[in-house]
């Protein structure tokens, strides 16, 4: 059934070509017409990843025994996961599909709108092509020098323990006094909110720099990767990237990382044209796509991460807008799809 497919759309194409007299795809406009393309649709997906460091403190194995915090990690460790991910669909131009419209005199048709590739997008009007781009990479650093608020005392202790417990009770002076602030209990409190709030801090970056010394601190930070797919037929079960919860994003034949797949299936939604249609068939006017709908399905071992339908150029067929639409006083205007190539929108 696909060779058959294959080879109605060798016939349709040659026949359009014929009557597009094609030579070599330069885009734009021409002395004589419009050079256009229609595109083959791909699927894209944006996925944006958090990866976790944690560093544990220097006095962990004390933080239950002098602050009463329990189960404290120990060691070091990095995690990733998923926090996004974006499908949407693109259009490169389909090297079976490029077209050269020739226009007549006074012909308002090479009022023709295409993308930086050469994919048509509008006539006679223009639309807004949405352009993406990844999201920027994000970091966070949340060390603290916990060791600058040491006291002499502290600083003079002969083992980690001694040193640990001391600090723990910096940190319990350290509430006591914000506490004492926050009761106007002291001798010599700030004189405005301003004051206080300045004392507060400075109380608070003292804690939690003591703090660290027990709990740690971590990291996060963003990193974002993209992965594309242009379907020629069928797809099914295609590694389309892998993800390690240790390594974040390893390249697709790590062993290392969890594939997560992706399935595209042609549901035949446009009735195909038969080998004698497709040779009767001439340009007349304005090619463009009827796209097929197709099953998309992302997913790993455990999971479906996407499943949808949508609509794929090179899977479906195409119809021509006839010249008469776009002649010398006409004021037809239409948009079409810059992934799929589909007629959008027309208007007189």
């Amino acid at each position: 059934m696909i060779k058959k497919l294959t080879t109605l759309l060798f016939i349709l194409h040659s026949s359009l070509y014929a009557s597009a007299q094609v030579s070599e795809f330069r885009p734009g406009l021409v002395a004589d017409g419009v050079n256009y393309a229609l595109p083959m649709t791909g699927v894209r997906t944006d996925i944006t990843a958090q990866k976790v460091v944690y560093t544990p403190g220097e006095f962990a194995k004390y933080a239950d025994r002098y602050l009463h915090v329990q189960n404290v990690p120990q060691e070091a460790s990095t995690t990733w996961q998923i926090l996004n991910m974006d499908v949407y669909q693109y259009g490169e131009p389909d090297t079976l599909k490029y077209f050269t419209v020739k226009m007549k005199d006074k012909s308002v048709a090479p009022m023709a709108q295409l993308t930086d590739n050469g994919v048509l997008v509008s006539i006679n009007t223009k639309v807004n092509i949405p352009t993406r781009s990844l999201p920027k990479p994000t970091a966070t650093n949340h060390k603290l020098d916990g060791k600058k608020h040491f006291t002499a005392e502290i600083l003079a202790a002969t083992s980690t323990a001694k040193m640990a417990e001391l600090a723990a009770q910096e940190i319990f002076d350290i509430r006591e006094s914000k506490n004492a602030i926050k009761r106007g209990q002291v001798e010599s409190m700030p004189k405005d909110g301003a004051s206080l709030k300045i004392v507060l801090d400075e109380l608070d970056e003292q804690e939690n720099a003591l703090m660290q010394l027990f709990v740690g601190y971590r990291d996060t930070s963003t990193v974002s990767e993209t992965y594309s797919i242009v379907p020629l037929t069928d797809v099914e079960r295609y590694v389309l990237f892998r993800f390690s919860k240790r390594l974040g994003f390893v390249d697709e034949d790590d062993l290392a990382g969890e594939p997560y797949y992706i399935s595209i299936k042609d549901q035949h939604t446009v009735p195909m044209p038969t080998e004698l249609e497709a040779k009767k068939r001439k340009i007349t006017g304005i090619v463009y796509n009827m796209p097929s709908t197709a099953s998309v399905r992302i997913f790993n071992a455990t999971s479906t991460v996407y499943d949808k339908d949508l609509p794929f150029g090179q899977f479906g067929t195409v119809d021509v807008l006839n010249a008469t639409l776009f002649g010398k006083d006409a004021t037809t205007s239409v948009t079409f799809n810059p992934a799929t190539g589909a007629l959008v929108h027309i208007a007189k």
